[in-house]
C-alpha cells in the first residue's frame, strides 16, 4: 500500500532529525526528493522552496563506504556518525550568512555556558564578525587583553598557528581560551598600522565589571593676568585637585558626570541607578555616558536604562522578527528618575555594539542626547538559544534591531554627531580627545 504523501514527507524529516543516531542506513536511490521542505505539522511553511536531499544521503553513503581514515582515532563508529551529524548542522548554520548563527556540540555548549556567567578563564575580549573578519569588539576592562594593548576594531589575523580567514566565532573563542596560567599567541592587523608583531598573552580568570564613576570639574581658565572670566582668580588647578569631599557644591554644580557602562549584564540597571543619584546629588546637570567597548548584554536592561530619560510611550528600538514575525516596538516605561533632564553626550567607538547602540540610538532619536566618539560596531541582531538536545543547542538569529527612526542597527552601525578618532601620539601620550571634546560640548 502507498502511503501518503505527508506521511512519507515526515518519515523523511524525522530520519534526517535524529535517526542517524540509531544508525540507520539509508542508501541514496532509496530516499526520494522532497519536493519541498515541510514542517513536521505536514503544513508547507510560506515561502517555502524546492530541496533535494539526495546529494546529502549519497555523500553521507560514499563517506561510509570510502573514506580511510588515518587510524589514529579510537572513537566508536557509532560517535563518529553522531560527529557527522554534528559537523552536518554546522554547516547548515554557516550557509546562512550569519556569524550569530551557530551549533553548540557537546563541548562548545559547556563553553557557552562559562561564558554567559559573567566568569571564565581567557583573555578577556569580545570578539565577533565584522565585514567578514574576525574583529576584536573590544577588551575587557583590566583583564590581560587591554594590558597587552589590545584594541577595539582591531582584525585577528592568527591564533596561535592557524590563520583565522574561515574561522568562525565560536572556533575562535574555543582556541583563545583555556586555562588560567596558560598562554596563547595571537597577531593582529590594525588599521593606518599593518600587520604588528605576534604578542603573547597569558590566560587568567576574567571577571566581567559592570560600571563606574567620576566627577570632572570645569572652572574658569585663569587669564594672563591672573583673572579669569567674570573675574575669577586663577584658582582653578588648586580647586580641581580638592579631594572630592571638599569641593563646594557650587563646584560640583559646575562639572561634568562621567558614568562608564561596560557592559548591559544581570546588575547593569541596578549599578546604573546607583550611579545616577551619585550624579543627581551633585546637582550638575552635565552628564557624560560612556559606552566605549560596551559590547552589550542585555536587551532589558538597554530598555530600562533609556527609560530613565525618556518619557513613557516614546520609542526605544524596534525588534523586526521578518515577514512572517513581524515588528515589536519596546517603548519607555517613563521611570522619571531624574527631576529634570540633563544635558547628555554618549561617548561610543567601533567597541560599542549591540545594546550599547540601543541606548544610544534611543537617546540620540528622542533627541536627549549627541554621540561623540567614533562609528560604532553594528551588531543589530538578536539571538535565541535552542534546545536541541539535552547536551546541544542552536543559537539562531530570530530578529534584527531598528532604531526609533527606523535605520538598521546591522548596516554599519551608528554614526555620531561628533566623530573624534584618537590619534597614535593622543594614545601614546594619554590624552582622551573624545572625552575633551564631550567636556567642550557641554560646558560652551
Amino acid at each position: 500500500m502507498k502511503l501518503p504523501r505527508f506521511l512519507r514527507v515526515l518519515g523523511i524529516v524525522v530520519i534526517i532529525g535524529a535517526a542517524f543516531k540509531g544508525g540507520v542506513y539509508v542508501g541514496a536511490h532509496e530516499v526520494p526528493a522532497i519536493e519541498k521542505v515541510t514542517s513536521l505539522s505536514g503544513k508547507v511553511p510560506d515561502g517555502g522552496t524546492p530541496v533535494d536531499f539526495s546529494p546529502f544521503w549519497k555523500a553521507w553513503n560514499i563517506i561510509n563506504e570510502k573514506y580511510v581514515s588515518n587510524g589514529s582515532t579510537s572513537t566508536p563508529e557509532k560517535t563518529v556518525d553522531q560527529d557527522k551529524v554534528y559537523g552536518a548542522i554546522q554547516g547548515l548554520t554557516k550557509s546562512l550568512g550569519d556569524p550569530y548563527t551557530v551549533f553548540f556540540n557537546p563541548e562548545q555548549e559547556k563553553l557557552f555556558e562559562t561564558e554567559i556567567s559573567g566568569k571564565f578563564e581567557g583573555v578577556g575580549m569580545e570578539v565577533g564578525i565584522k565585514d567578514g573578519v574576525l574583529t576584536v569588539i573590544a577588551p575587557l576592562k583590566g583583564p590581560p587583553a587591554e594590558r597587552a594593548g589590545v584594541r577595539s576594531g582591531d582584525k585577528i589575523v592568527k591564533i596561535d598557528d592557524k590563520e583565522t580567514g574561515d574561522m568562525s566565532v565560536d572556533q575562535a573563542v574555543r582556541l583563545i581560551r583555556g586555562p588560567g596560567g596558560t598562554t596563547v599567541r595571537l597577531t593582529f592587523f590594525r588599521d593606518k598600522e599593518g600587520l604588528l608583531p605576534e604578542i603573547t598573552i597569558t590566560r587568567s580568570t576574567i571577571n566581567v565589571p559592570v560600571a563606574d564613576e567620576k566627577e570632572f570639574i570645569v572652572l574658569p581658565k585663569p587669564s594672563r593676568s591672573g583673572v579669569g572670566k567674570g573675574g575669577a582668580t586663577g584658582t582653578s588647578t588648586a580647586a580641581a585637585q580638592k579631594h572630592p569631599e571638599a569641593r563646594t557644591r557650587e563646584e560640583k554644580a559646575n562639572g561634568v558626570y562621567v558614568i562608564k557602562l561596560f557592559n548591559f549584564g544581570e546588575t547593569s540597571f541596578d549599578a546604573f541607578k546607583d550611579k545616577i543619584q551619585n550624579f543627581f546629588n551633585t546637582g550638575s546637570n552635565k552628564l557624560i555616558i560612556d559606552l566605549r567597548g560596551n559590547p552589550g548584554g542585555y536587551l532589558g536592561h538597554s530598555i530600562d536604562i533609556a527609560s530613565m530619560f525618556l518619557p513613557k510611550g516614546a520609542v526605544i528600538v524596534r525588534e523586526n522578527f521578518g515577514t512572517n514575525g513581524g515588528e515589536l516596538i519596546h517603548r519607555s516605561q517613563g521611570y522619571g528618575a531624574l527631576p529634570k533632564l540633563p544635558k547628555i553626550v554618549i561617548l561610543v567607538d567601533r567597541g560599542s555594539a549591540s545594546a550599547s547602540e540601543i541606548l544610544a540610538s534611543a537617546l540620540k532619536e528622542n533627541g536627549v542626547a549627541v554621540l561623540v566618539g567614533e562609528k560604532t560596531f553594528g551588531k543589530g541582531s538578536v539571538q535565541q538559544l535552542v534546545q536541541l538536545t539535552p547536551e546541544t543547542s542552536l543559537k539562531i538569529t530570530v530578529a534584527r534591531w531598528y532604531t526609533p527612526n527606523g535605520e538598521s542597527l546591522s548596516n554599519g552601525g551608528l554614526k555620531p554627531d561628533y566623530e573624534v578618532i584618537p590619534t597614535k601620539e593622543d594614545i601614546a601620550a594619554g590624552r582622551d580627545v573624545q572625552i575633551d571634546k564631550a567636556v567642550e560640548i557641554l560646558t560652551k
